[in-house]
């Protein structure tokens, strides 16, 4: 298959395969690849990891110091495949493979080495000339991740219709302490691949290359260019640094004391060599108080009452959270020397990030939930309409370290 980057190179996909006499009826029906006749009967072909047994095999090849007596699948949606061992280990095996180091394996790795505790450090790497193609972690308890915690605390307030701070589960507390998290992985992620003078016009060729990938005579794509086009005349950018490149709160998991970061693939829609190129932390910053009002408009809309008062309460809920999640992110001395050394320029800097972010969920939604691409769309627009001052926080909280 054909990269759907736009690229010409192939795009190479991992599925190992489990065969089994006559017809497999445990197995779910999109696991079953077809059939090849065998003797007097036929041979049945399925996904090896959608049973347990062909899963202990594949375990085995990829971890065999590690016993396993349960393996099960981790629910939810992802673009691999991760199984749960004996509660213990997580196995990760990565359906869609780039050739060379997978990110997601190489920034942990890198991660452990400088004594960075916040994120699953690979515990097996499973790799074949070079290629990383299955990674064991291990199985962290916790809360639950970031969105679910944001969604229980969206719907207890839309229930109680209170404003957020007058809520059991008001998630600011959390949200800040996610800011300091972040914060401390990026001083780590400085230290573990270095920092250079971030480059402004490869920002905005990166930026615009997205957009290009964008199918959507929606989006002002012009007003969109112009203000990324601002980034090459710009001398207050900050550093650039190896970032996580796809942080949202799904991305995140709440332990007892800390967040764990998660998944460092990058955004599956770039090339790799794009997501591998050091940036700006703001953009793994605007990722997060996007995600924030993604959880809000997401709850509300599931939520399916039309009350306005409920539309005024989600939006107190984003701005809240995501100014308190700016405000731990500040709290952490070392991250400051990352960042643009004014106030505006940080400030602006987020927007246009958080800009480039809403059109990467327009192609995401797009692509695969087109019942929800009017809340991104929205969001580009109400961005693009504050693009002179370029400041996305009603309240006037801006970015201020």
């Amino acid at each position: 298959m054909r990269a759907g980057d736009g690229s010409s190179k192939p795009t190479l996909y991992q599925v190992p395969i489990g065969a089994v006499q006559g017809e497999s009826v445990n197995l779910p029906a999109p696991a079953v690849l077809g059939h090849i006749p065998a003797g007097s009967g036929q041979v049945c072909l399925f996904d090896a990891l959608a049973d347990q047994a062909t899963s202990k095999l594949f375990l085995s090849k990829v971890a065999p110091e590690i016993s396993c007596k349960t393996i099960r699948p981790q629910e939810g949606e992802q673009s691999n495949t991760s199984l749960i061992i004996d509660e213990r280990y997580i196995l990760k095996v990565f359906r869609r493979v780039q050739v060379g180091a997978n990110p997601d394996v190489e920034v942990t790795e890198a991660l452990g080495r400088v004594g960075f505790g916040g994120v699953p450090v690979p515990v097996a790497v499973w790799r074949k000339n070079g290629t990383d193609l299955a990674v064991v972690r291990r199985f962290e308890r916790s809360r639950g991740d970031g969105f679910e915690l944001a969604t229980a605390s969206l719907r207890e307030m839309f229930n109680r219709k209170r404003p957020p701070r007058d809520c059991k589960l008001d998630f600011a507390a959390d949200a800040r302490l996610l800011g300091r998290d972040v914060a401390a992985l990026h001083v780590a992620l400085a230290k573990a691949f270095g920092a250079e003078p971030a480059d402004g016009a490869q920002l905005a060729t990166d930026m615009v290359a997205q957009l290009d990938r964008v199918e959507s005579g929606r989006l002002d794509s012009a007003g969109i260019e112009q203000v990324y086009g601002r980034l090459a005349a710009s001398d207050d950018l900050g550093m650039a640094i190896r970032i996580h490149g796809d942080l949202h709160l799904g991305q995140v998991l709440r332990l007892p004391r800390d967040w764990m970061v998660l998944d460092f693939e990058g955004e599956p829609a770039r090339p790799v060599e794009e997501r591998r190129r050091p940036s700006s932390p703001l953009r793994d910053v605007a990722g997060m108080t996007r995600s924030f009002h993604y959880a809000a408009g997401m709850a509300l809309r599931e939520h399916g009452v039309s009350d306005p008062n409920l539309g005024v309460l989600a939006d107190a809920w984003a701005v809240r959270n995501l100014n308190s999640f700016l405000a731990g992110y500040a709290d952490l001395d070392e991250a400051h020397r990352l960042l643009p050394r004014h106030r505006a320029s940080r400030d602006a800097l987020l927007s246009v990030f958080e800009l480039d972010k809403a059109v990467y969920e327009v192609a995401y939604e797009l692509s695969y939930r087109p019942e929800l691409v009017d809340l991104p769309i929205k969001a580009v627009e109400r961005l693009l309409d504050g693009e002179e001052h370029l400041s996305t926080h009603p309240t006037g909280d801006n970015f201020d370290i």
